[in-house]
């Protein structure tokens, strides 16, 4: 068996920068074992499938080690792949996924992406997160997927050494790191998630879906610019609007191929 693969680096307009995600082509989903084995052969911090629905397409996401219930990058790597290889007529795409009907449509050289808001609820300080980052943390929230971080200045977040041992021991599998951002950019960013076999992501669409519900109130509008200072590095421009945050981003395609699998 013979499936076309793709890999795609999101939220950049440079090749090597973003975030690479792996697009997997199939007829139908098979096993959940081999669409993980295929995730970890890939060895990116997601490798998306999209099998044909009608119209639409139905998408999962898979770390090297966990299926995930969403993804902004793989996403707009899926959207590059269809928009740009499958169907270059169309100027939009309907995924069906865990997190329900995702919307990606054309948008000037890149996609915008329509994901559900993921707000955070504040919660308790956490000493043992706070010696795993290795800085003071201003504010410490949460929603049902992750923990968010607050912290004074771009700096701090810029210069995280993170103890994910620690950071799970702590009892948090995975957290955004944020502070208001400097020059161009309003908000800044990293995600680290150790329990999804990802101890730093590069450029992390879903975590704006928590991003915006924090910051929009607090900055007093409602569409901002943000960075996320990983390595690599990404720029998200991001509108919340209502219970949805739009995310606009472009993508480069690298490789184009076939994996074979007995």
């Amino acid at each position: 068996m013979r499936l076309p693969i793709y890999q795609v680096d999101a939220f950049t307009d440079t090749l090597f920068a973003g975030n690479p995600a792996a697009v997997v082509l199939l007829s139908e989903f098979p096993d959940d074992a081999l669409l993980q084995s295929i995730a970890q052969e890939n060895n990116l911090a997601e490798t998306a499938f999209l099998v044909p629905h009608g119209e639409d397409f139905r998408l999962r996401w898979f770390t090297p080690t966990v299926e995930v219930p969403l993804c902004g990058h793989a996403t707009l790597a899926s959207a590059a792949v269809v928009l740009q290889h499958l169907r270059p007529q169309d100027s939009q795409v309907v995924f069906h996924t865990l997190s329900g009907a995702l919307t990606v449509r054309r948008d000037g050289l890149g996609y915008v992406m329509d994901f559900p808001a993921r707000p955070v609820t504040r919660v308790e300080d956490s000493p043992l997160l706070e010696q795993a980052l290795g800085n003071k943390i201003t504010q410490l929230w949460r929603n049902d997927f992750t923990h968010l971080v607050v912290f004074e200045s771009e700096e701090q977040v810029r210069q995280l050494q993170v103890d994910f041992a620690a950071m799970l021991a702590s009892g948090c599998d995975g957290c955004i790191v944020t502070a208001r951002g400097t020059g161009q950019f309003d908000i800044v960013s990293r995600f680290f998630a150790p329990g999804h076999g990802i101890e730093e992501d590069p450029v992390t669409g879903s975590a704006h879906c928590a991003l915006l519900p924090y910051w929009a109130p607090i900055l007093g509008k409602n569409h901002l610019l943000a960075y996320q200072v990983s390595a690599r590095g990404g720029v998200l421009d991001c509108t919340l609007s209502g219970e949805r945050v739009f995310l606009r981003g472009q993508a480069v395609m690298y490789l184009e191929g076939h994996i074979t699998v007995a």
